[in-house]
């Protein structure tokens, strides 16, 4: 099988897992055959002392037919 990887940012206001958890499960909703995320990085996005939003960069791997 050949693989082709896309990279993803997800988005959380809770937590660097929850930004992950986001971007995975945008994947498995629009493509198929994803079979590994890898985390490329993480930042945290500041707007004001209460607003922060945690950011993490993946890379889906997801086999082509």
């Amino acid at each position: 099988m050949v693989y082709k990887k896309i990279t993803l940012i997800g988005r959380s206001t809770e937590s660097f897992d929850d930004a992950v958890d986001d971007a995975v499960d945008r994947a498995e909703d629009t493509l198929d055959n994803v079979s590994w995320v890898e985390v490329v990085d993480q930042r945290v996005g500041i707007e004001g002392k209460e607003d922060r939003e945690y950011q993490t960069e993946v890379e889906v791997a997801f086999g082509l037919e």
